[in-house]
């Protein structure tokens, strides 16, 4: 169960980093592109979310391999299931985006897991 957990620690790491990354980094306009959610956020709201999502991805691994505050890390997990609820709900407002929310469930569930796990399962 451990390295099931970890397994999932590391992808939920990787998904969430690259896509807080790009969030945080890039203009509004160009998100646009490729996310038509951005339009009903401001440019400051989608940096915060992809600073949220960056921090949530960190939380996952670092609290974890330095034994620093292991705690952290099934809180991270369970701020990140909360963060694909928000996704969830945006996408669920508007329209033509229901098959995205397939990929917040997916998300929130592997958080969700990664949470319990490391909260009763296997604890750090």
């Amino acid at each position: 169960m451990n390295i099931t957990l970890w397994v999932l620690q590391g992808l939920l790491a990787l998904v969430f980093l690259m896509a807080g990354l790009m969030k945080a980094t890039q203009s509004r306009e160009k998100l646009a592109s490729q996310m038509g959610w951005v339009e009903d956020f401001s440019q400051g709201q989608i940096r915060a979310i992809g600073i949220l999502e960056v921090l949530g991805a960190l939380g996952l691994l670092l609290p974890a391999l330095t034994g620093i505050l292991p705690t952290l890390t099934p809180l991270a997990a369970a701020g990140l299931s909360l963060t694909m609820v928000g996704a969830f709900l945006a996408h669920l407002r508007r329209e033509n985006e229901t098959q995205k929310m397939i990929g917040n469930v997916v998300l929130f569930a592997l958080a969700l897991f990664v949470a319990y796990g490391r909260f009763v399962l296997f604890p750090l």
